[in-house]
């Protein structure tokens, strides 16, 4: 039976070397337990980047998928599905909007709302054709589409990628006056993440999502909130920008959204974006595919039904207090809401990537952010006796001395 170097071995001389991941071949997974091909079990303490918020295989979400995949999984759009109209019916309402647009992927998802909120300038706010720009945040990650990675602060999402879409000016996080001033008769909206995640769980001053909201109403602006990885429950409430009871114009969703076992992504909005689209204008060949309608339905139900914001918002602020606690040379801070944490080490203990390596070692699958962040984001079933288990194999490598983590 193969085992876990000649997995990797396979994958590296037929795979693009565009990923680092960590050296772990999984094979199975319930719950927040994943375990590798050679029988070692791990605490699954990444989620797939916030897509498994529902914990691994939930019963309930893979009853769905295979009841739907026995039925019917592919119409095109180019006919109606039982299944789209009872999804996004669901979605808007549970999330509080009129309308959505169903997608695949969450990159797919912003491509969406640029596109939304470029022709909601042109034809409701009047802005002069070929005019329109949407203001971005430096640190920002939405996704690796060229017209993504184009107002990308980040080097290495950029290089030898361009020449990139105009219409993009990019400000500080988490500075007001930074937006404020960027603000003219030409802006059609503000693109943001509630939360930073890739760019190392960067959590904005308090208040200013509301200060944000204000300003974006003031200026008839839109207000664009990218909660792919924030939203759904991952941060203590349904929608991060919940928190600061911030009802932004186009919210953007996906990841958690399919469950952790099938791309579904989506756009809500009011009627005055959304109805700026015409047959013809946008589309996607899977967005609203019955089989992924059918997993978005069953995974938000577990979201609501099963309380998950509520038990990411308890055990996130007890585990995140735990975190502080920990007498460690390495940590400069920790920082995050909900089940979404970081942890922030010193540069003179070196690169994160060490210290996720250690982790692996001792059963604990996080990864390294920005060079200098270990990001904690377990599934949202997890219980908090599990979490006290990994908190001991997190206290031994972040108690290390440097030379043992370097």
């Amino acid at each position: 039976m193969a085992g876990t170097e000649s997995f990797i071995r396979e994958a590296e001389r037929w795979s693009a070397h565009n990923y680092h991941p960590l050296p772990v071949v999984l094979e199975r997974g319930e719950g927040c337990w994943v375990w590798d091909v050679d029988g070692n079990r791990y605490m699954d303490m990444l989620s797939a980047y916030s897509a498994l918020n529902q914990g691994h295989r939930h019963p309930k979400i893979i009853a769905a998928l295979k009841e739907q995949a026995d039925r019917l999984t592919l119409t095109s759009r180019a006919f109606h599905n039982d299944q789209m109209g009872p999804f996004l019916h669901e979605l808007s309402e549970q999330l509080g909007y009129p309308k959505a647009l169903p997608m695949n992927t969450g990159a797919e998802a912003v491509e969406t709302a640029i596109k939304a909120v470029r022709k909601w300038g042109y034809t409701v706010k009047g802005v002069p054709s070929e005019r329109a720009e949407i203001i971005v945040c430096e640190n920002n990650f939405h996704g690796r589409t060229t017209t993504i990675v184009g107002f990308s602060s980040e080097g290495p999402y950029r290089d030898g990628f361009g020449p990139f879409t105009p219409g993009f000016v990019m400000i500080p996080y988490g500075d007001i006056d930074a937006l404020r001033a960027a603000i003219n008769e030409n802006t059609v909206g503000f693109l943001v993440e509630p939360i930073q995640g890739e760019g190392g769980v960067v959590v904005p001053p308090e208040g200013y999502l509301k200060e944000v909201e204000a300003l974006c109403r003031g200026a008839n602006v839109k207000l664009v909130a990218d909660e792919i990885q924030t939203g759904l429950g991952r941060t203590g409430r349904m929608l991060t920008s919940d928190w600061e009871d911030v009802r932004a114009d186009v919210v953007i969703l996906g990841k958690a959204l399919g469950g952790g076992v099938y791309p579904v992504s989506a756009v809500l909005a009011d009627e005055d974006v959304m109805d700026v689209f015409t047959p013809g204008d946008h589309g996607s060949t899977f967005g609203g595919n019955p089989l992924g309608a059918a997993v978005g339905l069953a995974s938000l139900r577990v979201i609501v039904e099963e309380k998950l914001p509520q038990r990411a918002a308890e055990l996130g602020a007890w585990f995140m207090e735990e975190l502080r606690n920990i007498d460690s040379p390495h940590v400069e801070e920790v920082r995050g809401r909900g089940l979404m944490v970081g942890v922030v080490l010193k540069e003179s203990s070196g690169t994160a990537r060490p210290f996720a390596e250690e982790l692996m070692e001792r059963g604990i699958l996080a990864k390294e952010t920005h060079e200098q962040v270990i990001r904690f984001a377990p599934p949202l079933v997890v219980s908090r006796q599990e979490l006290e288990e990994a908190l001991v194999p997190i206290r031994e490598v972040l108690q290390a001395p440097v030379a043992q983590t370097s």
